[in-house]
């Protein structure tokens, strides 16, 4: 399995923070929100990421670069470039990366922080296909991505669900064991009418749609955090004690 972070946008809501630093190496407790997830990574047994930047990405490859036991580590990176990231919205960027969707991968937004627990959910949830981490909703916040889930079934997701309808939030993190369902629905959503400009989101929609996605609900307890803004910072450090 491959892991993919999609780290390309400016990350204008966290400003100043990311004047001169792309968002997903903005630290939170002590650490840059990349190391965060190249942790979890880890800890599930993942041994290659592909990143995928835009905005200042010069950084992001110094960054890795300079990684302890980068080069002969059991983690290998590979920093892709999207050159839409000014452009489009994220699912310029998993065309960016779709060279890495032909096998097993697990695909995850570079602005989220979570427990190690969260992502060994996805990877060693034994349903075949695409799946895609959820957390149940109690009172939905501005930007959540929502979800419909029935018979752990994804059935819906979009940020213009119908709140009423909706029963969890999306993580941002979908995995897949593999076979070509998610790379169909890629180029199916990105070529057609404004197809640059949606939310990766809307790969996964589609194949809600045919009954093609299992929700994975994140383990009683485990903590994560989108780092959307600098309350978001704030309330990690808050409520972790970092």
């Amino acid at each position: 399995m491959k892991a993919i972070i999609i780290a390309a946008g400016h990350g204008s809501r966290l400003l100043p923070l990311t004047l001169e630093t792309p968002k997903c190496l903005v630290p939170v407790g002590g650490r840059a929100i990349l190391d965060h997830q190249l942790r979890a990574i880890e800890a599930a047994g993942i041994e290659a990421v592909t990143v995928v930047g835009g905005y200042r990405i010069e950084q992001i490859g110094e960054h890795l670069a300079a990684r302890p036991g980068n080069g002969g580590g059991r983690l290998t990176t590979e920093l892709v470039f999207n050159p839409f990231w000014a452009a489009g919205s994220s699912i310029g960027s998993v065309w960016a990366a779709r060279a890495a969707l032909t096998g097993a991968f697990v695909l995850m937004n570079g602005d989220t922080i979570f427990d190690p627990a969260v992502l060994a959910a996805a990877v060693t949830d034994a349903r075949r296909g695409v799946k895609l981490v959820v957390d149940r909703l109690d009172a939905a916040e501005p930007d959540d991505m929502l979800v419909a889930v029935t018979d752990g079934r994804v059935r819906a997701v979009g940020k213009g669900l119908d709140p009423d309808r909706a029963t969890h939030r999306s993580l941002g993190i979908v995995a897949s064991t593999g076979g070509g369902a998610y790379a169909d629905a890629l180029r199916a959503v990105i070529g057609g009418e404004n197809g640059i400009h949606a939310f990766h989101h809307a790969i996964v929609d589609r194949l809600a749609g045919v009954d093609a996605v299992a929700a994975v609900a994140i383990p009683a307890g485990a903590p994560w955090q989108e780092i959307d803004r600098p309350d978001d910072i704030e309330r990690w450090r808050r409520e972790r004690g970092s």
